[in-house]
């Protein structure tokens, strides 16, 4: 085995740790995707932690470690960092080389990065200050639906009649899917109406930068199949989406930390 490198995103909701070989191909060894929980330094060990488990390794065959995201100035064996923003976008452009643009939802942010031909960041605009469009907006909103969140999506399918849930504040928002509840609206059709407005949101951050095909959706909302296919609808396209769009900015972090090996 070659030189072993790692990319740690440290998430809000949830960390990602990966592993990578970095001379043979830039082959993925492993994986782990385990809950943040607010200790962020805790979380990036743990993770770090069954990653090396399920490879076989320890952390001293570890040759270089990039951390990146939300945490990534507290991880301790980290040798450098770097923004979630250029990581997302190395990872997005190894995995689909076709992309332009990223659109990245995760648990407390937002981000929509414009690729050049290069694969290297031309612009990007990000929301960070609110919880609005993000995973976090869907957790509350699953809770005040009492759904499983990851049910979310395929409930949303069953949708038959348009409703509409007009605010981005997450306490409001809830307030409104309440009061639909106690005009009888069905789940289904609320659930739809909360993907359509953080589509909304996410289609306001798009047109700041203007639309390049081809678009990746990373990020773990990219697994909500209702966000998934009311953003696409509302945008008119599809998306590329990878096979494990929550490693993205991980992988992007290990290709980094791959580099700086060499």
């Amino acid at each position: 085995m070659g030189a072993i490198v790692a990319g740690i995103d440290v998430g809000s909701l949830t960390t990602k740790a990966l592993l990578m070989d970095a001379a043979e191909k830039r082959k993925i060894l492993s994986f782990r995707i385990i809950r943040s929980g607010g200790a962020f330094r805790t979380a990036a060990d743990g993770a770090v932690e069954e990653a090396l488990k399920l490879a076989g390794l320890q952390l001293k065959d570890i040759r270089h470690a990039v951390s990146t995201g939300y945490g990534r100035e507290i991880v301790g064996f980290s040798n450098s960092r770097v923004t979630e923003i250029t990581c997302h976008a190395r990872g997005a452009k190894h995995l689909l080389p076709e992309a332009h643009t990223v659109i990245d939802i995760g648990g407390q942010d937002s981000k929509v990065i414009r690729l050049d031909d290069r694969g290297g960041v031309e612009n990007f605009t990000m929301n960070d200050k609110c919880a609005a469009g993000t995973g976090r907006f869907l957790e509350v909103m699953a809770s005040a639906l009492e759904v499983e969140i990851g049910k979310l999506g395929e409930l949303s399918a069953l949708s038959k009649q348009q409703v509409k849930v007009s605010s981005m504040c997450t306490v409001f928002a809830e307030s409104e899917v309440i009061s639909l509840l106690s005009k009888e609206c069905s789940k289904a059709d609320i659930a739809a109406a909360i993907h359509d407005a953080i589509a909304r949101r996410i289609i306001g951050m798009v047109s700041q930068l203007g639309l390049r095909e081809k678009v990746v959706m990373v990020g773990g909302v990219a697994k909500n199949s209702g966000v998934v296919r009311s953003l696409g609808r509302m945008l008119g396209t599809t998306f590329l989406i990878p096979e494990e769009p929550q490693i993205t900015g991980a992988l992007g972090a290990a290709l980094i930390a791959a580099e700086r090996c060499q």
